[in-house]
């Protein structure tokens, strides 16, 4: 995945470069759990970081998951045990304030621009950290990770329509849920196999699922490839 990441990283910049000092170009990278969207968008942020070291332009990274609702929030929904069940699911992330976060990414860059400042996810609390990330002026090429920055609902849909690109990566799903059940066995979360299948079914491959039939057409498709921190599917 690292050479598509080369390839498509110089394709960035190109195109930043040619557009007006004033504006920002805003790439969402989008997948099903596990379709190694995180790891694809690091090696993109990489190679585009290096490109650009002598440019005055630069480019940042910024995960979705900072928008998560905190758990105390997710306490004060009619069901409670529900929305930390399906924690992941879009309806327990702070839609509206995505939103707001990529208009205000979309606004003109000018001598009196400040900086614009967005959630990142702790995980040791496991709740989003407010205004870590900062993004300057000069941060002019902003890639979002995260699983509904394409999701054609509500508010989900304005701020994927403010994008110039939607990228997903792309996978099989019985793949992918091969990938969670490794994930869960080596994280610790899952203590057996069939915990671990339990926890992709119940969450994360609905969510996926939920996502392929909820988003807009990818401006480009990622083909995903073996997760390098796991040992090979069978």
């Amino acid at each position: 995945m690292d050479e598509t990441a080369r390839e498509s990283g110089a394709v960035l910049v190109d195109r930043l470069l040619q557009m007006p000092a004033s504006s920002r170009l805003l790439v969402g990278i989008y997948g099903i759990p596990a379709s190694g969207k995180t790891t694809f968008a690091n090696l993109l942020f990489k190679h585009t970081d290096t490109l650009l070291q002598n440019s005055p332009s630069k480019s940042i990274l910024v995960s979705l998951d900072g928008w998560h609702l905190t758990r105390a929030q997710l306490d004060q929904f009619p069901d409670p045990k529900l929305a930390r069940d399906r924690r992941g699911i879009h309806w327990t992330f702070d839609g509206p304030g995505y939103l707001q976060f990529v208009q205000t990414l979309r606004q003109e860059i000018t001598s009196s621009s400040h900086v614009i400042t967005a959630p990142s996810f702790d995980h040791a609390v496991k709740d989003p950290e407010p205004d870590a990330v900062q993004i300057h002026p000069h941060h002019r090429l902003i890639l979002i990770e995260g699983l509904y920055t394409a999701l054609d609902v509500d508010s989900w849909r304005e701020a994927a329509l403010l994008l110039d690109e939607r990228w997903c990566v792309e996978i099989p799903t019985d793949e992918a849920q091969k990938r969670l059940i490794k994930r869960h066995l080596l994280s610790g979360v899952a203590g057996d196999p069939a915990e671990a299948l339990w926890r992709a079914e119940e969450n994360d491959m609905p969510n996926g699922r939920f996502l392929l039939a909820n988003s807009l057409k990818p401006t480009r498709i990622i083909t995903s490839v073996e997760d390098p921190v796991l040992p090979s599917s069978e």
